[in-house]
């Protein structure tokens, strides 16, 4: 290992640490918040990442002068988790916020020149902000927009707290609710499948209900969009490391822990190649998979059900144009296999043409099909959205993949999914799939982080630091 130098080590090559100390095991934000919540409480932390970069699923690459996302990824103003993170990084301005809700909304079955519809929020209270473009939406007719009104209002009174809802999918309530097919289509599945990663008959009521509530049914601008103009990996990564130096946090890439157990002496031990390192507690933040594999004995009283929690990928096409062909900085679309188109052209570093990125959730059906076909699919399909392509060149295309993009929000997927705490003292979980409350967004990681160092924290006797839950208080 080359990032920092362990505070002493045995004559059998175990590091031992002075102090109350942690080992945290996983680097994706869930992990970093995780630590860097640890070492502010005044605890020695280090960070082990089995890849060469941290970031977990929400990483940049280099494909020739490009500096590409893996996915777009886009955050709310009420995501006050991951904002607290932005700020914690010193990352905020470079992930700014839309000043007020705007979504455009393609819809290709209209003629050119009626396509184009809009979800924006007014500076009104709740329900009303949103009440005069959901009135001039022009994707749904006048009886289908009165009747989301009135399944608005019925979401509104769903207490989260019921666990019943869990068990019941988000769809069959639609129906229930008087939601046409096209309904569900135009607005619900246009924000459930983006930020569930599942349409609504997959999908839990409970997440659902989440969802919608908090987003568009809680603060004016709750459902306010921000995303990074840069690459992702200056904020997860490289920014995200330099928060980890400051606070003198041990960072060790390309580090795979291969067990994780408790002594008699009641310390932690976590095993990875060439060295065994004892601390007092251990914080399991990595997939779900992988937590039940390293989890000792007894640590839950299921174990099996973390095998339970399924996964469900998401599918991104990236496509560079010779010249400029979108105004917007996105768009989502309608009536074509076509979700939501970003332009990622600033941010990647491309400084002729233009670089689009299609971002395609709950992509079950796509997720292997060859990059051949994807790009006979999907570029007439971007013809049909775009005029301005129709006479571009198309200089690159190619496709990332997330097979296990995020879990599955299946109805039933709360009571697989555990909390911080284990029954092991000293061994806490994290991760977006631990029970946060959220579905599989950065928001759900951040605050995993948050509350498996508070456990930490409380089992170490040490204070939280003042400013890590400063995000509670402004949600």
């Amino acid at each position: 290992m080359s990032d920092g130098s362990p505070p002493g080590q045995d004559r059998g090559g175990t590091a031992r640490t002075a102090g109350r100390s942690a080992v945290v095991v996983g680097g994706g934000l869930a992990g970093i918040t995780a630590a860097l919540a640890l070492a502010d409480a005044g605890v020695r932390v280090t960070l082990l990442e089995g890849r060469p970069r941290l970031g977990g699923l929400a990483f940049s690459f280099q494909r020739g002068e490009l500096t590409v996302d893996n996915g777009q990824h886009v955050y709310l103003r009420c995501c006050t988790a991951y904002r607290w993170f932005l700020d914690r990084i010193e990352g905020t301005a470079l992930a700014p916020l839309q000043d007020r809700l705007d979504v455009p909304v393609v819809d290709v079955a209209k003629p050119e020149g009626r396509r184009l519809g809009r979800l924006r929020r007014d500076p009104l209270p709740v329900p009303l902000h949103l009440g005069r473009s959901l009135a001039a939406y022009p994707h749904l007719s006048l009886a289908e927009r009165a009747a989301v009104g009135r399944a608005a209002l019925a979401l509104k009174g769903l207490d989260l707290a019921d666990p019943a809802l869990d068990t019941r999918d988000f769809g069959s309530w639609l129906a229930a609710h008087g939601q046409s097919a096209r309904a569900v289509e135009a607005l619900w599945d246009l924000v459930g499948v983006a930020t569930l990663n599942a349409v609504a008959g997959d999908a839990s009521l409970g997440l659902a209900a989440m969802v919608f509530k908090t987003g568009l049914l809680s603060d004016p601008g709750a459902a306010d969009i921000g995303w990074a103009r840069v690459p992702l990996g200056e904020l997860h990564d490289r920014l995200a490391r330099k928060a980890l130096d400051s606070a003198g946090v041990r960072t060790e890439v390309r580090t795979r822990v291969t067990s994780v157990s408790v002594n008699e002496n009641g310390a932690w031990s976590v095993q990875v190649p060439g060295e065994n390192l004892e601390t007092d507690a251990v914080v399991l933040a990595v997939p779900q998979r992988e937590a039940h594999d390293l989890l000792p004995p007894g640590a839950l009283d299921a174990p099996e059900r973390l095998l339970g929690i399924g996964t469900a990928p998401i599918l991104n096409v990236h496509v560079v144009y010779d010249r400029p062909v979108l105004a917007r900085p996105f768009f989502a679309a309608l009536g074509t296999p076509v979700q939501w188109v970003f332009d990622r052209t600033h941010a990647s570093g491309l400084r002729t043409g233009q670089y689009l990125a299609l971002s395609q959730s709950a992509a079950q059906d796509e997720i292997d099909t060859p990059v051949a076909e994807l790009r006979e699919r999907y570029l007439p399909e971007l013809e049909r959205l775009i005029p301005g392509t129709r006479a571009a060149v198309v200089e690159d295309f190619f496709v990332t993949r997330e097979r296990t993009a995020t879990f599955a929000p299946t109805p039933g997927v709360g009571r697989l999914r555990p909390g911080a705490r284990t029954k092991a003292p000293g061994l806490y979980l994290a991760g977006a799939w631990t029970a946060t409350g959220w579905p599989a967004t950065m928001e759900s990681a951040v605050r995993s982080g948050v509350s498996a160092a508070d456990a930490a924290l409380s089992a170490l006797g040490r204070p939280r630091p003042r400013h890590l839950f400063a995000f509670e208080e402004a949600a």
